[in-house]
């Protein structure tokens, strides 16, 4: 493969991971600030049994922000540095939400298959494939 259809492939790959963690992270984001408490938990979010309201609803506020932050800058190539910090804060979600799901004996893949989507868009638009701003 030539290094241009690397590129392509490798900048293709960085929007797919970008969608797909800003469709994830916006429907939970919304849920979050939208949803009374006790849905929630009904709909396998536990934590918010044991966490304070106003915490919960901090947590979908960055949820939403990150995903806006992952589309909107890097589309609209205004600020495109925004894009992978908006990853790497998602990551931080993640491993925060890693050890909460592991201090309640509840399964971490779906966290870890989004950290390291996370981790790879911060890479990619960091390093290998950044978006110029106008």
């Amino acid at each position: 493969m030539t290094e241009q259809k690397i590129s392509k492939v490798l900048h293709i790959s960085l929007w797919v991971a970008q969608v797909l963690l800003a469709l994830a992270f916006g429907m939970a984001g919304f849920m979050k600030v939208s949803m009374p408490i006790s849905e929630l938990a009904t709909k396998g979010m536990g934590f918010v049994n044991h966490t304070p309201e106003a915490l919960v609803r901090f947590i979908g506020f960055t949820e939403i922000l990150a995903a806006i932050g992952l589309i909107l800058p890097a589309t609209l190539r205004i600020k495109p540095i925004l894009t992978p910090i908006a990853a790497v804060g998602i990551a931080l979600i993640m491993l925060l939400a890693i050890k909460e799901h592991l201090s309640q004996n509840e399964s971490i893949v779906a966290n870890i298959i989004l950290f390291v989507l996370a981790i790879f868009v911060a890479w990619g638009r960091f390093k290998k494939a950044p978006i110029q701003p106008k």
